[in-house]
């Protein structure tokens, strides 16, 4: 049991740390005004979209084991507003609530996954409510990579696999689990393009 608990939590960590990365290396990408711009009337920006995932870190993940995921004093639907936000103030929002994320999930124990936590009244395991959020963070993360390789176009900077290398990128991971190497993170392809790019 306790391989078990402790695999899945490495590996939720990394996951959580690959969907920020992969987040973080979109947003910088864009300028400010793109960062705030809506593609139409029904969709977020990439600031609101920031916004609503911090928001969520900071709920869902203080006192994590302790207290409801929907905290008092959380107003969700402020979230979907600019309100006096600057990019600089909604950055270090988002970067204080994955803090608070990785601050409360990194040193739990086995005995904590025995434990039962509520978000909204509604019970669930620790290993079902870090699920809950693992795929509620990718479907946004998901959202910020489109918009941004949306407005940056012919120049942005892949974050995945370029057209037309798949082949050229398993033999690179092939070449490196020959050599021995640590296992790569699933989400960052950067090593592959700086390689190819130096040949």
């Amino acid at each position: 049991m306790e391989e078990f608990w402790s695999n899945y939590l490495t590996d939720a960590v990394r996951s959580f740390r690959s969907y920020k990365k992969l987040a973080d290396r979109a947003i910088e990408q864009v300028s400010d005004e793109e960062f705030f711009a809506v593609i139409d009337a029904e969709s977020n920006s990439i600031a609101i979209i920031v916004k609503h995932i911090a928001g969520n870190l900071h709920s869902r993940w203080r006192l994590f084991l302790t207290t409801d995921g929907e905290k008092p004093d959380r107003n969700r639907d402020t979230e979907f507003e600019i309100i006096e936000d600057t990019r600089e103030s909604l950055e270090k929002f988002w970067e204080t609530g994955w803090r608070t994320l990785f601050e409360n999930i990194e040193p739990l124990t086995e005995k904590d996954f025995s434990k039962t936590i509520t978000i909204r009244g509604e019970p669930h395991t620790v290993v079902e409510a870090i699920n809950r959020q693992l795929t509620h963070y990718s479907y946004h993360v998901g959202q910020i990579v489109f918009l941004a390789k949306h407005f940056r176009s012919a120049e942005w900077k892949t974050l995945s696999v370029p057209k037309n290398r798949s082949a050229d990128f398993n033999r690179f991971l092939a070449e490196k689990q020959a050599a021995g190497e640590a296992k790569t993170d699933r989400f960052d392809v950067s090593e592959f393009a700086n390689e190819t790019s130096e040949n």
